[in-house]
């Protein structure tokens, strides 16, 4: 990995700045845990019988993010990044994928979220969840979504061990 360029949360802040600052600090992490490595190195998976990769950690951001923040405030019926259905276990499968390809729909994804938060007027601001059948606010959809990547980037430190030996933040 390159030199850990990542922006630290604050240790004071207002609730939405905090959130905002500590999911940034998530999907920079992330992307640091890719960084340097070839589209086959981050297509190497785990071990069977899992298919998880860091490419495929990337994938299934793109669709948690899309998921959680377009879908619930945006566009109900918006397709899903990788599967016909919500499924997000398709996206795991990077065997084909490339880093432009999955980090291109990854990026576009966390701009389009970063815009729906900042527009927002409040955290309370309401959103439907199809999936659940009910309203949620943005406060939890930040909160579930960065659980999801402090989950993933635990994933992601083995898995980029596992490829070249490296660990650390």
């Amino acid at each position: 990995m390159t030199d850990d360029n990542r922006i630290g949360p604050p240790a004071f802040g207002s609730e939405r700045e905090m959130l905002r600052a500590f999911l940034d600090y998530h999907r920079a992490t992330l992307a640091m845990k890719c960084e340097g490595l070839t589209d086959e190195e981050l297509r190497q998976q785990s071990m069977p019988p899992s298919t998880l990769s860091l490419l495929g950690l990337v994938r299934h951001m793109a669709e948690v993010e899309r998921a959680w923040f377009r879908r619930v405030f945006e566009d109900n019926d918006a397709p899903m990044v990788w599967s016909d259905k919500i499924d997000f276990q398709a996206a795991y499968d990077a065997s084909a994928s490339t880093r432009q390809e999955a980090f291109t729909a990854w990026e576009a994804e966390v701009e389009n979220s970063r815009r729906v938060e900042r527009e927002a007027d409040s955290l309370d601001l309401a959103g439907y969840q199809p999936r659940w059948e009910e309203e949620v606010s943005l406060r939890m959809v930040m909160v579930h979504v960065l659980l999801e990547y402090g989950r993933h980037n635990g994933h992601a430190d083995f898995l980029r061990e596992g490829v070249d030996g490296t660990v650390g933040a």
